[in-house]
């Protein structure tokens, strides 16, 4: 858990309306609908990015469970990935997909709710998100092209070069995956409250569970 205590630099030009942009603040989000109340859409954006988040950590309390229930030896504090799970995120709450009993995912939502909000900003970064494999495809499709425009064109250099291309990219991929949702498609959830679960099907008619949220103004 992070305590760390966070102070802003007013002066300085990357903190806009006064927000700290490297550590989490239970008022941001709140804050920043309230500046700019006048965009269409924020609200929805915010409130999507929170529920990422919370799918993201949702995930991985269930696969905690999974694995604690199933080892035979002491449990290990590394993350193990169920992979057997998955989600999909809305501006009204996310989809869980896979074998789940709605028990253990109403706590497990909640536990992940609660993580979260005290400090385990982690939880809401994922490897298998969708977010990774964009910025996959994006940083291959530009260094592909760079690459193509830098070299002779001829066959074999082009060829070397965007295997080179390709290889760079899948080798820095992961970690520009994990700072794009830390910084941009996920959020801490503050402004969540958890309202109810449902089985339901989602845009494509998959059946999962729905796990249906609120917005509130401030986290207590």
């Amino acid at each position: 858990m992070n305590t760390s205590t966070s102070f802003i630099d007013n002066s300085s030009p990357f903190n806009f309306f006064n927000f700290d942009l490297t550590t989490p603040q239970s008022t941001q989000d709140a804050d920043l609908l309230k500046q700019l109340s006048f965009v269409p859409g924020l609200k929805e954006i915010l409130m999507l990015r929170q529920v990422h988040a919370l799918e993201h950590a949702t995930v991985w309390v269930l696969s905690e469970t999974r694995n604690t229930q199933s080892a035979t030896v002491r449990p290990s504090k590394i993350q193990v990935d169920n992979e057997l799970l998955g989600g999909l995120s809305t501006d009204q709450g996310f989809y869980l997909y896979g074998e789940v009993n709605i028990s253990d995912l109403r706590r497990a939502v909640n536990l992940a709710l609660h993580r979260l909000t005290h400090g385990e900003w982690d939880l809401a970064v994922h490897p298998r998100c969708g977010t990774n494999l964009s910025v996959a495809m994006l940083l291959t499709a530009g260094m592909a092209v760079g690459v193509t425009m830098m070299l002779p064109f001829r066959p074999i250099e082009q060829l070397i070069g965007l295997g080179l291309a390709a290889t760079t990219a899948a080798e820095i991929a992961p970690d520009l995956g994990s700072i794009a949702q830390r910084y941009v498609t996920t959020a801490i959830p503050f402004n969540l409250a958890v309202e109810n679960i449902t089985i339901s099907r989602d845009v494509w008619g998959r059946q999962g569970h729905f796990v249906k949220v609120n917005w509130r103004e401030n986290h207590s």
